[in-house]
């Protein structure tokens, strides 16, 4: 993948080059990231086209489920290619996996909440919520991952 990603950068102008490596984080995070709502996307919308219509739960077994889905996918692709974070030893990257997944229980909260308040209680298509939350939930899951999953180790080891 990373080879993949230096062909395409190396086609580029070299002023596109620059401004690409000068912020090459975050348009990993862009790029997988819109990879990551494509997975929550589709395994969220697939799950409410297969379950049958029971108003009280279609909405939160959606999020779970893509949820889970989204996660999974988003830890590897974000600790290898957007964060380049490096663990030694097991117990080091069930550390990060289990931050990870702390840091994205509270934009879960966030999602179902406003899945709740959108769709269950208001009645605003599923579809038009799932698009316009997930912008929301980009946003902060960048920012908890960068701030408190990811931080760079400092030369004392120490996260900085």
């Amino acid at each position: 993948m990373e080879k993949f990603i230096k062909a395409c950068v190396s086609i580029l102008p070299k002023s596109l080059q620059d401004i690409y490596y000068k912020y090459e984080e975050k348009w990993l995070y862009l790029v997988f990231g819109g990879l990551t709502t494509v997975v929550s996307i589709v395994t969220k919308l697939g799950l409410f086209a297969l379950v049958p219509r029971e108003p009280k739960w279609e909405s939160t077994a959606g999020v779970i489920f893509s949820w889970i889905c989204a996660v999974t996918f988003a830890f590897f692709t974000n600790k290898k290619y957007v964060f380049k974070s490096e663990t030694k030893t097991s117990k080091e990257f069930w550390t990060v996996f289990a931050s990870f997944y702390g840091a994205r229980v509270a934009t879960l909260a966030m999602e179902w909440v406003i899945f709740f308040i959108c769709c269950d209680i208001l009645k605003i298509n599923k579809t038009v919520i799932t698009f316009l939350s997930q912008v929301l939930i980009f946003i902060a899951n960048y920012v908890l991952s960068k701030l408190f999953v990811f931080r760079k180790k400092n030369s004392d080891g120490d996260k900085a």
